[in-house]
């Protein structure tokens, strides 16, 4: 096998109950997590004891359904769950190196909203904040804003290109060392190190500064986590990490070279994104105690759950009435992740899939890369992925908590240390400095300034 120079990032994406579908009914689940403090607070510990690179919240501002047929038998559509920004920043004072990342939509949000919030989560936590930048999907949530359908696909990625240069914008306000707190001369801050961005645009008029000056890692790590061609090319233009998913070796390499040579044309480097898909990894001291384990959560899935979760990967688009062992029907393009429907479609089809099929075989990773197997079986995937540079890490999907993280830690870690693929120890204090991203400079710093704030 190629080697591959460095060692592999890791996210703890923690999904309350854990991502099958059906995790909250298994005997070991917290079924309150969403809205437990103190089940975060041991996950994230526990995360970063294990040295993970960040802990990755996802979130929607709308329920996924108004089906209740569906919502009363799933913990998996916001229906009690903290707002994660609230959440990671309590979590910031119990930990000290693991990074966090949180979802917030530019669909329903204004730039100058976002930009505080997160760069106040960056300078509570010392440098470890991460914005994921969506752009929502789902009708749901454009009601609860004003509007009766959500934007076009193509309108939403154009709003969230220009969502994104603001909010960049407007994490420069200050220079490195502008706000000097000068009591002996009575100065706050220096005039010349404040810088108003004067935004206007076809979306949004920012006048600014922002409120909150710069973090020890200068601002919050951009990540991004759209695969479709808008997406990608949002990505390219402004992201840091990319969150995706893609089924194959094949695919998975496809999509990496494809990101990594746009980089380019913006002036970037490839060292300057890190590439980290989604894995569902299930896993046993045995390869039948690990299928043993998943099955004992696939027999859980109510049918009323599975067909809105199909419903929700396929553009919203009831398949109630079809056979739910024939085929998958025709279905036109969807307005909402384009990318997500592509990919769990061409599953269906690739593998001949009929509708309980599907939704048995995506119930836990989603359309995620899944993995059952022992720890060596799973690690081998792993490496096989990242020496071939279909991947710069991976974002963990455990399918169960608290056990599915335990289980990734106790079991699949040490067989990664032991293949010099992951870390022993922190290398620094910041989220950039422990993904490998430089420090970015203040588009408007100058030599002398930069140099007193060093």
């Amino acid at each position: 096998m190629a080697q591959r120079s460095g060692h592999l990032r890791l996210g703890a994406f923690l999904y309350p109950t854990g991502h099958h579908i059906a995790a909250w009914r298994h005997p070991e689940a917290q079924a309150d997590a969403g809205v437990n403090f103190q089940h975060y607070v041991q996950l994230a510990q526990a995360a970063e004891a294990a040295k993970f690179d960040l802990v990755f919240l996802a979130d929607g501002v709308g329920t996924r359904s108004d089906d209740t047929r569906y919502l009363r038998r799933t913990a998996h559509s916001y229906v009690a769950q903290f707002e994660p920004l609230t959440l990671l920043s309590a979590l910031a004072a119990v930990t000290q190196r693991i990074g966090f990342v949180a979802t917030a939509s530019t669909s329903f949000n204004e730039p100058y909203h976002v930009a505080r919030k997160f760069a106040s989560l960056d300078l509570i936590s010392g440098g470890r904040a991460g914005w994921n930048l969506v752009t929502s999907a789902n009708d749901h949530e454009a009601q609860n804003f004003n509007r009766d359908r959500h934007y076009d696909h193509a309108e939403r990625y154009q709003r969230a290109a220009e969502f994104a240069e603001v909010v960049t914008g407007l994490w420069d306000s200050w220079e490195d060392g502008a706000i000097t707190r000068d009591k002996a001369s009575g100065l706050f801050f220096d005039p010349a190190g404040r810088h108003v961005l004067n935004h206007e645009g076809r979306f949004f008029k920012v006048r600014g500064p922002l409120s909150v000056p710069r973090s020890p890692q200068g601002q919050p790590v951009l990540v991004q986590a759209g695969s479709s061609e808008a997406g990608r090319s949002l990505a390219a233009q402004s992201a840091e990490v990319i969150f995706t998913a893609q089924q194959t070796l094949a695919d998975a390499v496809d999509f990496y070279a494809d990101i990594k040579g746009r980089l380019a044309q913006y002036g970037r480097s490839p060292d300057d994104l890190k590439i980290m898909p989604g894995v569902f990894p299930v896993v046993g001291r045995s390869e039948s105690e690990a299928r043993e384990k998943f099955e004992q959560l696939q027999e859980l899935i109510h049918p009323d759950v599975g067909l809105a979760m199909i419903a929700t990967l396929t553009g919203g688009f009831d398949l109630s009435g079809y056979p739910l062992d024939g085929p998958i029907p025709e279905l036109p393009e969807t307005n909402g992740s384009k990318s997500r429907q592509q990919l769990t479609l061409a599953l269906a089809r690739r593998e001949n899939l009929t509708i309980r099929e599907l939704y048995l075989r995506v119930a836990g990773a989603r359309g995620h890369w899944q993995l059952v197997g022992t720890p060596e079986q799973i690690v081998g995937q792993l490496e096989e992925r990242f020496v071939h540079y279909g991947a710069d890490g991976y974002n963990v999907m455990p399918p169960l908590l608290p056990t599915g993280l335990t289980d990734f830690i106790e079991l699949v870690l040490p067989e990664l240390r032991r293949r010099g693929l992951f870390r022993t120890e922190y290398e620094g204090r910041t989220l950039r400095e422990n993904l490998g991203l430089a420090r970015p400079r203040n588009r408007h710093q100058s030599p002398e300034r930069a140099a007193l704030a060093a």
